[in-house]
Protein backbone atom coordinates (compact mmCIF):
# COMPACT_ATOMS: atom_id res chain seq x y z
CA UNK A 1 0.00 0.00 0.00
CA UNK A 2 1.10 3.52 -0.77
CA UNK A 3 0.22 6.89 0.64
CA UNK A 4 -0.11 9.38 -2.23
CA UNK A 5 -1.54 12.71 -3.37
CA UNK A 6 -3.72 12.88 -6.48
CA UNK A 7 -2.02 15.37 -8.81
CA UNK A 8 -4.14 15.02 -11.93
CA UNK A 9 -6.52 12.89 -13.94
CA UNK A 10 -5.98 11.09 -17.21
CA UNK A 11 -8.50 11.44 -20.03
CA UNK A 12 -8.72 8.47 -22.38
CA UNK A 13 -11.04 8.46 -25.36
CA UNK A 14 -10.67 4.69 -25.61
CA UNK A 15 -9.86 2.16 -22.94
CA UNK A 16 -10.26 -1.52 -22.21
CA UNK A 17 -13.92 -2.47 -21.69
CA UNK A 18 -13.14 -3.71 -18.17
CA UNK A 19 -12.18 -0.13 -17.21
CA UNK A 20 -15.41 1.49 -18.44
CA UNK A 21 -16.88 3.72 -15.75
CA UNK A 22 -13.53 3.99 -13.94
CA UNK A 23 -11.43 7.12 -13.73
CA UNK A 24 -7.65 7.02 -14.09
CA UNK A 25 -5.79 9.34 -11.71
CA UNK A 26 -2.17 10.50 -11.67
CA UNK A 27 -0.75 10.12 -8.15
CA UNK A 28 2.51 11.11 -6.45
CA UNK A 29 3.71 9.06 -3.48
CA UNK A 30 4.23 11.04 -0.27
CA UNK A 31 5.88 10.41 3.10
CA UNK A 32 3.69 10.12 6.22
CA UNK A 33 4.76 13.71 6.94
CA UNK A 34 3.24 14.80 3.61
CA UNK A 35 6.46 15.43 1.65
CA UNK A 36 6.51 14.50 -2.05
CA UNK A 37 8.60 11.54 -3.12
CA UNK A 38 9.93 10.74 -6.60
CA UNK A 39 7.49 7.91 -7.41
CA UNK A 40 4.48 8.78 -9.59
CA UNK A 41 1.89 6.28 -10.84
CA UNK A 42 -1.45 5.92 -12.56
CA UNK A 43 -4.23 4.37 -10.48
CA UNK A 44 -7.86 3.52 -11.14
CA UNK A 45 -10.09 5.42 -8.75
CA UNK A 46 -12.60 3.33 -6.80
CA UNK A 47 -13.53 5.94 -4.15
CA UNK A 48 -14.31 9.13 -6.14
CA UNK A 49 -11.12 10.97 -5.16
CA UNK A 50 -10.12 14.28 -6.68
CA UNK A 51 -7.04 16.36 -7.41
CA UNK A 52 -5.34 17.33 -4.16
CA UNK A 53 -6.78 14.45 -2.11
CA UNK A 54 -4.50 12.25 -0.02
CA UNK A 55 -5.23 8.64 -0.91
CA UNK A 56 -4.28 5.05 -0.13
CA UNK A 57 -3.26 3.01 -3.18
CA UNK A 58 -2.99 -0.76 -3.42
CA UNK A 59 -0.44 -2.13 -5.87
CA UNK A 60 -1.26 -5.80 -6.00
CA UNK A 61 -3.10 -7.19 -9.00
CA UNK A 62 -5.98 -9.05 -7.34
CA UNK A 63 -6.81 -6.31 -4.82
CA UNK A 64 -6.45 -3.50 -7.36
CA UNK A 65 -8.57 -5.30 -9.92
CA UNK A 66 -11.46 -6.12 -7.62
CA UNK A 67 -11.42 -2.72 -5.86
CA UNK A 68 -11.42 -0.69 -9.06
CA UNK A 69 -13.83 -2.72 -11.21
CA UNK A 70 -15.71 -4.91 -8.69
CA UNK A 71 -14.64 -8.01 -10.63
CA UNK A 72 -11.42 -9.96 -10.66
CA UNK A 73 -9.35 -10.47 -13.76
CA UNK A 74 -8.83 -6.96 -15.12
CA UNK A 75 -5.16 -6.15 -15.72
CA UNK A 76 -4.79 -3.39 -13.14
CA UNK A 77 -1.62 -2.73 -11.18
CA UNK A 78 -2.74 0.18 -8.97
CA UNK A 79 -6.09 1.25 -7.51
CA UNK A 80 -7.09 4.03 -5.15
CA UNK A 81 -8.97 2.37 -2.28
CA UNK A 82 -9.28 5.15 0.29
CA UNK A 83 -9.26 8.90 0.83
CA UNK A 84 -7.19 9.95 3.85
CA UNK A 85 -8.82 12.51 6.14
CA UNK A 86 -6.01 12.90 8.66
CA UNK A 87 -2.57 11.51 9.46
CA UNK A 88 -1.68 11.44 13.15
CA UNK A 89 2.01 10.75 13.85
CA UNK A 90 3.63 10.30 17.23
CA UNK A 91 6.33 12.85 18.09
CA UNK A 92 9.80 11.43 17.42
CA UNK A 93 10.75 11.31 21.14
CA UNK A 94 7.73 9.05 21.86
CA UNK A 95 8.99 6.47 19.36
CA UNK A 96 12.21 5.90 21.34
CA UNK A 97 10.35 4.81 24.49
Amino acid sequence: MLLARVIGNVVATQKNQRYEGSRVMLCRQITPEGEDMDYTCLALDSVDSGVGDLVVIVQEGWSASTAATSRAGAAIDSAIVGVVDHIDLLPSQDLAQ
